[in-house]
């Protein structure tokens, strides 16, 4: 049995809509593939730990997609455990992106409260691959009209993988259930 790991954005969860949108076309398409969408931790380092820990006990092949900081994430997956990713609307710089939300954070989806610090950002900046070798491996689907986002950094990063970009749309990636089964297919599941 394969499995596709999709990583959640900041301060998200596994009931963002495409999170759902892609469980629901796995339960109904493609049973046979195991989802898995853990609740990431709230703090990068924390949240890289647990990410390993999930890529290092799946059993068979996977693949990996990430939204927005789960696209960051699922960049470093790629890189480290030699899969395939697609990464919707990433977090480039992450670690300068969120320099605007230090303090305190509450995550809407789980009520969660917790402090975003410059450490935090430290350990995001210590997480950016400077020269990554896995670009062959990685989808990139970009909205321009992403108002979280600058689109041109992840042009700029994902210039020699494969690319997808959209005029208009949002952060959110308005239209992604169209992408499920183009997804799969991509990442060879």
């Amino acid at each position: 049995m394969s499995t596709l790991l999709y990583l959640h954005g900041f301060n998200s969860s596994p009931q963002s809509v495409k999170a759902r949108e892609m469980q629901d076309y796995l339960q109904q398409k493609r049973p046979d593939i195991h989802f898995i969408c853990p609740q990431l931790a709230a703090t990068p380092a924390a949240a890289w730990m647990q990410i390993a820990a999930i890529c290092a006990d799946i059993q068979g092949p996977f693949g990996v997609a990430g939204s927005s900081l789960g696209g960051f994430f699922a960049t470093q997956v790629a890189e480290q455990f030699g899969v395939r990713a697609v990464v919707i609307n990433p977090a480039v710089n992450p670690h300068v992106l969120l320099e605007d939300y230090l303090g305190e954070q509450v995550n809407p989806y789980t009520l969660e409260r917790y402090l975003l610090t410059e450490q935090h950002m430290a350990e995001l900046s210590a997480l950016r691959l400077m020269e990554p070798t896995c670009m062959d491996r990685i989808w990139l689907l970009q909205q321009q009209g992403d108002e979280v986002l600058d689109y041109r950094e992840a042009l700029e990063f994902y210039r020699f993988a494969r690319v997808c970009i959209q005029k208009g749309g949002d952060h959110s990636f308005i239209g992604f259930h169209h992408y499920c089964a183009q997804i799969i297919r991509f990442l060879e599941l």
